[in-house]
């Protein structure tokens, strides 16, 4: 993309964002059993698959716990934010096209993309757009982990500072 006005905290600005550019995001993540547990718990998610690893080896054909998918859901989007729009958003508008093609276990480092797909201008408010966002994870070995479509609610540039005479 080329240079964007950033928000003081990093985000970009709706009319900033090109469709068709990707961002290769700067940050990654290894994924722990303590991420999942606590995911899993504070969720009130009892799926075994996550969290009993007795069960995993002897009643899966994994043989080890599978990282929760909406902790990787998280994970990816939060990975994104940074690069893309914190402070510029006014809120998420909704998620479409989960998929996670391959498992994520403990111990995989997360890395993600996020391709602009869409935007256009918001119908009620001026001062804002809406942005399509697809974001895709990858482990260490370039596996596609998790993918999904987002559209969020972005504002646009702050209007010049006029100064009297």
């Amino acid at each position: 993309m080329a240079e964007a006005m950033r928000h003081k905290r990093g985000g970009i600005y709706f009319e900033d964002f090109q469709v068709g550019a990707v961002i290769e995001h700067r940050l990654t993540r290894t994924v722990t059993q303590m991420d999942n547990m606590l995911f899993s718990n504070m969720t009130l998610n009892p799926q075994p698959l996550h969290i009993d690893a007795h069960f995993c080896a002897t009643e899966t054909e994994w043989g080890r716990p599978l990282m929760n998918s909406l902790f990787t859901l998280g994970l990816m989007i939060g990975i994104s934010v940074n690069d893309t729009t914190v402070g510029t958003t006014i809120a998420n508008l909704g998620m479409t096209d989960v998929a996670f093609p391959a498992p994520l276990f403990e111990g995989d480092t997360v890395n993600c993309t996020t391709e602009i797909v869409a935007k256009r201008e918001s119908r009620s408010r001026p001062e804002a757009g809406i942005v399509d966002f697809l974001h895709k994870a990858y482990k260490q070995d370039g596996t596609l982990v998790a993918e999904c479509r987002r559209q969020a609610f972005m504002r646009k540039r702050p209007a010049p500072a006029t100064v009297a005479v």
